[in-house]
């Protein structure tokens, strides 16, 4: 499942996101690749400085970015809650982002490509909150509070959408900037998160098959609808 979400969320930072981002780059007086560049690199240093500041656990090693004490006086659960919801904010934004160029009428974008990003985004939300809701659960909480947590985990993608999508109504130059933006943070998430955990066991082959299942599920909705 892990696997799967890397895929998706990977085919979608491409097809959705970088690929338009470029289209849409040519109406800067700037060269194609340069905003392109300036938003995806500021989309992954944004994720690192949220892995910085808040206190967050992993599901599948610490990567160095909690301690003992942390761990201690905020508990594992409300953690493991905090890395979830961490990287729920870029995809909320991508979503505000691409639904805003299809309204507008920008080149390239379209109503079936932004709906093809939140169908995708849904379907990786599902092992996302399995990612979450399972180890509470194993914890000895009961049903309902796991699948609350994994359900209030999300709620920042609503705002995560509303703020890009403010962002591009607002200034239009920012939509190549905002669109890679939203890549970097995503691939960020795929790299740091959904890869190492889908390897993290002895099922590494389905895993890589899971990713390439996803990848090619993302690929078509795009392409057939975007």
């Amino acid at each position: 499942m892990q696997g799967l979400a890397a895929g998706i969320m990977t085919a979608a930072a491409f097809w959705s996101l970088l690929d338009p981002a470029l289209e849409f780059a040519k109406q800067s007086p700037l060269p194609d690749w340069l905003p392109v560049l300036i938003g995806f690199l500021l989309g992954g240093v944004f994720l690192r400085l949220l892995d910085i500041i808040v206190p967050h656990l992993h599901l599948n090693e610490d990567h160095g970015d909690s301690d003992n004490k942390e761990i201690e006086k905020i508990g594992r659960t409300n953690m493991l809650f905090l890395a979830v919801t961490i990287h729920n904010i870029p995809e909320g934004m991508a979503i505000g982002v691409a639904w805003a160029a299809a309204a507008m009428n920008v080149s390239s974008a379209s109503i079936t490509g932004a709906l093809a990003l939140t169908i995708g985004i849904g379907i990786q939300n599902i092992p996302e909150g399995s990612a979450l809701s399972l180890p509470i659960r194993a914890g000895g909480k009961s049903r309902k509070y796991a699948f609350h947590m994994a359900h209030i985990s999300a709620l920042v993608e609503p705002f995560g959408a509303a703020f890009g999508a403010f962002a591009v109504t607002l200034v239009t130059a920012l939509l190549p900037y905002a669109l890679s933006f939203a890549a970097g943070a995503m691939l960020f998430v795929v790299v740091e998160e959904l890869i190492p955990e889908s390897q993290g066991s002895k099922f590494t082959d389905i895993a890589t098959m899971g990713f390439l299942v996803g990848f090619c599920i993302m690929m078509v909705l795009d392409v057939a609808l975007g």
